[in-house]
């Protein structure tokens, strides 16, 4: 059975991850993880929601050198919670904050690991760390799951060892090997992207991470001010855009990622522009991985990782190779152009078809957030259709200073009149995740109060 280290790092003493009181180094690192992995409960499977990136981390590494999988829940609800313990009875939650874990077996991050005293002294010396582990490539390492965008989490494994590849892929791509860049994320770490894109980066592509999870843009500016240059912030559009509009003064910055959401070629220009700094998209999914990148005000069609392929049978385009598990059907709409690049053209669930003419959800929510005035905004689609045998679009809009009229005058500059939305709910803010997403069940929540309700 082969085996992959731990970390990628050549030195033991190269910086991990920062924190308010300092830097880490990786001896650091493998020292906690060391004191962590003996305080473990029995049982294979680690229910980690550690908001802390670097407790997460030590969390993770935890596990892994014990032998237990890391089970990483996007969304932390009591149903996802009962959905995991009915598929993985010998769960046991790592907390390091307030957390409603209903009746699972809880573990407190301790405030202290390598320092806490005992009748013995610290428990583990930084000092006195050798080497790195290796953990067996085939072993899952984790199972992520899907964000609920279109329907029920959904857990997806993924072995150690091509999980390794998938964080030196986007390493490479992005130019890490060669020259580490300080990340600070705004996306949690249990999210695909935000593990692939700050925990898998600091792990095997050498850059160390801020430990935080900086949300409101006084935050992210403060964790980026509290990190060495170069600078690598991974953002999503929602936490892009209100950043930029806030007007604080913006650090400096030497690289831009994004993904999560479709990014408009406006708000990646203006990013540019204000930061001086590149801006790429990565592109992939919980399933997949991710799959590709590009520098969206550069090009539209994206570029495959390393070893990645695409490949389209029966109106499907499957991933595979490079650090896929298996083959992958996708949700999206893809051209596969003759160089091997690609194009999008929407998800499968996005396409919507009323009275024979079709566009998509994206489409509309992208000409919607285009008119200005406009915060945010996303259309909805029932599952049934109106008593008149019509299946009609519904849209929530945050735009303060606008009027219904207004807003449907200028949409109807851009849409075609049998996708303009009935009604049109405006709201002081959309009920998004941590990633900026917005599941569908939030949406159809919301429709219930807001709509179904009011019909009633």
């Amino acid at each position: 059975m082969s085996a992959v280290p731990l970390l990628g790092h050549a030195s033991l003493d190269a910086i991990f991850a920062y924190r308010p009181n300092g830097a880490l180094r990786v001896r650091d690192f493998l020292a906690d993880v060391e004191a962590l992995a003996a305080l473990l409960p029995a049982g294979k499977h680690l229910l980690n929601v550690c908001q802390d990136r670097y407790h997460f981390t030590v969390g993770l590494a935890a596990g892994l050198i014990s032998g237990k999988t890391s089970l990483q829940p996007s969304s932390q609800a009591a149903e996802t919670l009962r959905q995991i313990k009915t598929t993985c009875p010998d769960v046991f939650c790592l907390c390091d904050s307030e957390f409603d874990h209903l009746d699972l077996p809880r573990l407190d991050f301790p405030q202290s690991l390598t320092t806490t005293e005992t009748t013995a002294g610290p428990r583990v010396n930084p000092e006195k760390v050798a080497k790195i582990p290796l953990i067996p490539a085939n072993f899952e390492a984790v199972q992520l799951f899907t964000s609920g965008s279109t329907g029920a989490p959904v857990a997806h494994g993924k072995s150690w060892g091509r999980l390794v590849l998938n964080g030196r892929a986007e390493a490479q791509r992005l130019g890490l090997l060669d020259q580490p860049h300080s990340i600070v994320g705004t996306v949690p770490a249990q999210h695909s992207y935000g593990f692939e894109s700050t925990v898998l980066l600091a792990l095997h592509g050498n850059s160390p991470f801020w430990a935080g999870k900086p949300f409101y843009p006084q935050d992210i500016v403060a964790a980026l001010n509290a990190v060495p240059e170069p600078r690598l912030l991974v953002t999503t559009p929602f936490h892009l855009s209100a950043l930029l509009a806030s007007g604080l003064e913006l650090p400096a910055v030497d690289m831009l990622l994004s993904a999560t959401a479709p990014l408009s070629v406006s708000l990646a220009s203006e990013a540019e522009a204000r930061f001086k700094a590149p801006l790429y998209e990565i592109y992939g999914s919980t399933e997949s991985g991710q799959l590709a990148s590009r520098q969206t005000t550069a090009d539209l069609a994206w570029d495959l990782l390393s070893a990645v392929q695409l490949e389209q049978e029966n109106g499907e385009t499957i991933a595979f190779g490079g650090h896929v598990e298996g083959r992958v059907p996708l949700s999206d709409v893809i051209e596969i152009r003759t160089d091997g690049r690609f194009l999008l053209h929407g998800r499968h669930a996005d396409l919507i078809n009323i009275a024979g003419k079709r566009t998509s959800l994206a489409y509309l929510n992208h000409q919607m957030a285009a008119i200005p005035g406009v915060a945010d905004a996303a259309f909805f689609l029932p599952d049934h259709e109106s008593p008149d045998g019509i299946t009609r679009l519904c849209a929530f809009v945050v735009a303060p200073g606008l009027s219904s009229r207004q807003l449907l005058a200028e949409l109807r500059q851009r849409v075609d009149a049998i996708f303009l939305p009935r009604p049109l709910v405006f709201l002081d803010q959309l009920p998004r995740n941590s990633t900026g997403k917005l599941p569908r069940s939030n949406l159809q929540a919301l429709y219930a109060a807001k709509v179904e309700h009011v019909e009633r």
